[in-house]
């Protein structure tokens, strides 16, 4: 919903602030004071094309700016977001809400035009393109007029606004229908897939297999090439790792009897001396006793050291050059798998292990071919039967619709129009079934039905539009409605009824009209009039024209009402009739 809009130098106004209610919102104003800038500025926030004449004589740019309210879960909130957008969503959340009220979200389009030519948009504080201030706008503000692109122009457009209007039997349906199809589309990619590109699937499979032959030729373990670059270091050290042993198992235990050389002490006969040396009075204190114990587990230590250093040293003499090259040759082997597989022997074993589930899935395309076949064709015989299905139901719906529309159009001067929807069966399946849903319309008895949009006058096609919105507006409300030249070339009852409509219309939605007619004013809870004056400058030029727009309060808007009638706002018949047409007009 729009809730204020401010104008600068846009046509005739230099400035104006408009504000704007739920419900039915009129705009009235004498011929050339500028009510159709207020349509204009609207369609600048619609992404209109902005034009360098409609700046203002002598201003350097025209600007418009609008606050909308807008349900936080709105596509077009969702659009603001993505363009960097910037939102007090705290202070939404701390405002007082009823436990049923929607959350909702102020958002600010405006738009600004050079008297170059050159145009700004902005979205809540974001410079943002004018094709997406014209995509946020449109989904939120929909503009009925001779110019102005229809709302339900795009035969998607139709369908949806009959699938609203079909009821939530059908939406159930629809809804059943377009999951079976989601699958029927995820099936038929898979089976496209496997096809096109079954050439390159039975490379791959090729090059897979070789792979995991060469790997599993090698065979190798994990942390294999950890443990053999360990042992590789070992083995090429091996004299210096055998001395090193044998030297420090003569400083601990000494050399070998046979090859003792004199006396030498060592170092397990030197803690033995120290044990014996304190055996016969280390039960004469016990602080000397745990001494003595400490040297005889040192004792022990070095005795098992000595004895594990001999073992060590006599399995180094077991381990020879057979063994460094059977390990040089291992390591090289997984060398070559690490450099085409991964950067070590676990990477290789992972990617082995994804490898041949994927080969797997390729080896199995043949059976998977059949079988996906056969569910397609299971599929596609559901979804036609399910199409026809809905098919029928929006036929029906389009009689009961074209039936209601019909009616409006008689009370709002078509007596003869006649509305037309077609529901025709598509070849293709689609998301929302098998059908093509045209709206036409015969504005004249004998008249061929055409598209919307085509064989009807701006005045006609507006109340077109004005009785298909109140038709469908329990189903598919959107937001805010403009309407311009909805009342041109009629009047009398004709207008009244026109008045009521829009009033009905406006229960769901906000309204927003250009009128001419009192008689359509008198049905609105809001009242705007645009003045024009001329203003003096000084110069002896005449001065300029400027434009005022005004929210009427009761007894102004019975004023204006009786300029409307009779043109002469001070008349007392003139007053009478206008509080006579605010009076039948505030049973609707």
């Amino acid at each position: 919903m729009i809730d204020h809009v401010t104008i600068t130098d846009l046509g005739v106004i230099e400035r104006a602030e408009l504000e704007l209610h739920p419900g039915l919102n009129v705009v009235t104003g004498e011929t050339g004071a500028g009510k159709t800038m207020v349509v204009t500025a609207l369609g600048l926030l619609l992404g209109a094309r902005a034009e360098a004449a409609a700046v203002r004589s002598g201003a350097p740019r025209a600007a418009v700016d609008a606050e909308l309210q807008v349900q936080a879960d709105h596509r077009a909130v969702e659009l603001a977001r993505e363009a960097g957008a910037w939102f007090d969503d705290e202070e939404a959340a701390e405002a007082p809400t009823t436990p049923d009220a929607t959350p909702r979200s102020t958002l600010l389009l405006g738009r600004a035009v050079s008297a170059k030519g050159r145009s700004r948009a902005s979205v809540s504080g974001r410079s943002v393109p004018v094709s997406l201030l014209g995509e946020i706008g449109s989904s939120l503000v929909t503009v009925h007029g001779q110019t102005d692109q229809l709302r339900l122009k795009s035969a998607a457009a139709q369908r949806r606004a009959l699938d609203s209007y079909a009821g939530e039997e059908f939406a159930a349906l629809a809804r059943d229908y377009r999951a079976r199809y989601e699958a029927y589309q995820a099936r038929r990619a898979e089976l496209e897939e496997i096809t096109t590109h079954e050439r390159e699937r039975r490379l791959e499979a090729e090059q897979l297999q070789q792979a995991l032959e060469q790997i599993d030729e090698v065979d190798p373990q994990p942390g294999e090439d950890d443990r053999l670059k360990a042992e590789s270091l070992k083995l090429e050290n091996v004299e210096g790792l055998r001395e090193a042993a044998r030297s420090a198992q003569q400083a601990l235990a000494g050399p070998d009897a046979a090859e003792a050389v004199g006396d030498a002490p060592h170092a397990v006969e030197l803690v033995e001396a120290a044990s014996t040396a304190l055996g016969p009075v280390q039960d004469q204190d016990e602080e000397l006793a745990a001494i003595a114990e400490q040297i005889s587990s040192v004792s022990g230590l070095l005795n098992d050291a000595a004895s594990q250093l001999g073992i060590y040293a006599a399995g180094l003499d077991e381990s020879g050059p057979e063994r460094l090259a059977e390990v040089h040759q291992r390591r090289a082997d997984l060398d070559r798998l690490v450099r085409l597989y991964g950067p070590d022997v676990d990477a290789v074993l992972a990617w082995a292990e994804e490898s041949r589930r994927r080969l797997g899935t390729l080896q199995s395309d043949t059976d998977r071919l059949e079988t996906l076949s056969a569910e397609i064709e299971r599929l596609e015989e559901g979804l036609r039967t399910d199409a026809a299905e809905l098919r029928r139901r929006r036929a029906e719906a389009g009689r009961r619709l074209a039936e209601a529309v019909g009616e409006e159009l008689a009370a709002l001067a078509m007596p003869h129009a006649r509305m037309v929807v077609e529901v025709t069966e598509t070849e293709e399946l689609g998301p929302h079934g098998a059908d093509a849903v045209t709206m036409l319309l015969a504005p004249h008895a004998g008249a061929d039905p055409l598209p919307l949009g085509k064989g009807a006058s701006g005045g006609e096609l507006s109340r077109v539009m004005l009785a298909l919105e109140v038709v469908l507006a329990a189903h598919d409300s959107a937001g805010t409605f403009i309407f311009d030249e909805v009342d041109a070339g009629v009047g009398g009852k004709a207008a009244v009824q026109i008045g009521r409509r829009l009033a009905m219309l406006a229960r769901h939605v906000q309204v927003i009209v250009v009128t001419h007619l009192p008689q359509v004013a008198a049905f609105a809870q809001h009242h705007v009039r645009v003045f024009k004056s001329s203003v003096e400058d000084g110069s002896g030029s005449g001065g300029f024209t400027a434009t005022d727009v005004r929210t009427l309060d009761e007894q102004e808007r019975v004023s204006e009402l009786a300029r409307m009638l009779a043109g002469q706002e001070d008349s007392d018949s003139a007053r009478a009739h206008a509080r006579e047409l605010l009076e039948a007009a505030s049973g609707v």
